[in-house]
C-alpha cells in the first residue's frame, strides 16, 4: 500500500536541481516547500531551488464539486510547509522559467491511491493540525484532515484533547469509520493497549506518578497511563489535571480497579503521558480492552 505523508513531512524541494525538479514533473511525486506569500494574481508563491513557482488560487485545495476554495483555506498557507506535484512550467514576462504547483493534484492522489483504499481498523500515521473541545484534527496525508473525536483519543476519560495530545504531535492512529460525507474518523485508544496489557506494566508496592482525572465523592480517578486508571480515597483539595505520585495498594484483574493511595499532591511540574502503542501497524479487526474476568466489556468491533 502506498502511504502519503502528512504536510511537513514530504522530500522538500528547496534544495533540489533543476534537473531533478523537471524529472518530478514526469514522475509526481509529491514534494514540500513553505509558501512565501500570496501575490495580487491569487498564486501561492514559492521558490524551489532557486527558482520561483506558483500555485493557482484553484490548485491550493480539492474540493467536493462545487464547492468553493475558502479565502482564508489559502491564506493561511502562507508561511507553513505545503504539499505539491510540479505540473509544468510557465515563462515569466522577465524571460525567466517558474513552475505551476498543484497542491489539489497531490491530495486527489493521496485520495485515490491511498486513502480510499483503506480499511476499518486500518493503522496509519497522522499528524495532529489543530485541537477543538470536541477531538483532534488530524493530517491523514497531503494535507487531507481526519477526525480523531474525543471519546476515541483513550479508554481514560479526559476533560480536553489537550490533555492527550497538541499540535504538531506525529500519531497513529487506526481508522474507525467514514461520515456520511465519506470523510475518515480516526482512533487511538485501541492502539494503546488492553486493561491487562496496561496492568502489567506495574506492581503492587510500586509508587508512580499519574495524572487526576476525576474529582468524585467516592474516591479520585487517577491515570498511570493513557488507557489505565485507578482509584484513590475521595479528597477534594485534587483537582483534575492535577499530576500526583501513587502507591499502587493492590492491581484487581477481575474487577478492572486498581487501587491506589495518593502518597505526594505537590508534584510542580505539569505531566502528560506519551502514547505507548501496543500495536504499529497492520488492521484491527475486533480489540477487547476488558479483562475476561470482569462484568464490564469494552470492545470495539471494526
Amino acid at each position: 500500500m502506498l502511504e502519503y505523508r502528512a504536510e511537513g513531512l514530504c522530500r522538500n524541494a528547496n534544495h533540489l536541481t533543476r534537473a531533478e525538479l523537471n524529472h518530478c514533473i514526469s514522475t509526481g511525486e509529491i514534494l514540500q516547500s513553505t509558501a512565501l506569500a500570496y501575490d495580487t494574481c491569487h498564486r501561492l508563491r514559492f521558490e524551489l531551488g532557486g527558482q520561483r513557482g506558483y500555485m493557482p488560487h484553484d490548485e491550493c485545495l480539492d474540493t467536493a464539486p462545487g464547492e468553493a476554495i475558502k479565502d482564508i483555506a489559502v491564506l493561511t498557507r502562507v508561511g507553513r510547509p505545503t504539499c505539491f506535484v510540479i505540473t509544468g512550467t510557465v515563462t515569466e514576462e522577465n524571460g525567466e522559467e517558474a513552475y505551476l504547483l498543484s497542491r489539489a493534484a497531490a491530495q486527489r492522489a493521496c485520495r485515490r491511491q491511498y486513502l480510499d483504499t483503506l480499511e476499518r481498523g486500518s493503522v496509519i500515521p497522522c499528524t495532529v493540525t489543530h485541537i477543538e473541545n470536541f477531538g483532534a484534527f488530524c493530517d491523514v496525508g497531503c494535507g487531507i484532515s481526519a477526525l480523531l473525536p474525543i471519546d476515541c483519543l483513550s479508554v481514560s476519560r479526559i476533560a480536553s484533547p489537550g490533555d492527550r495530545v497538541q499540535v504538531g504531535q506525529q500519531l497513529l492512529c487506526a481508522v474507525k469509520n467514514r461520515d456520511a460525507q465519506g470523510r475518515i474518523v480516526l482512533t487511538l485508544r485501541e492502539l494503546l493497549g488492553t486493561w491487562s496489557e496496561n496492568a502489567a506494566c506495574f506492581a503492587p508496592g510500586e509508587t508512580v506518578v499519574g495524572i487526576v482525572r476525576s474529582v468524585e465523592e467516592y474516591g479520585v480517578f487517577i491515570e498511570i497511563a493513557p488507557n489505565l486508571a485507578g482509584l484513590a480515597e475521595a479528597d477534594a483539595t485534587l483537582q483534575p489535571g492535577q499530576a500526583v505520585s501513587v502507591y499502587i495498594k493492590s492491581i484487581l484483574p477481575d474487577k478492572m480497579k486498581i487501587k491506589l493511595v495518593v502518597v505526594n499532591k505537590n508534584l510542580s511540574q505539569p505531566l502528560r503521558f506519551e502514547p505507548h502503542y501496543f500495536v504499529t501497524r497492520g488492521r484491527i479487526k475486533k480489540w477487547i480492552y476488558s479483562t475476561p474476568q470482569s462484568r464490564k466489556q469494552i470492545e470495539t468491533i471494526f
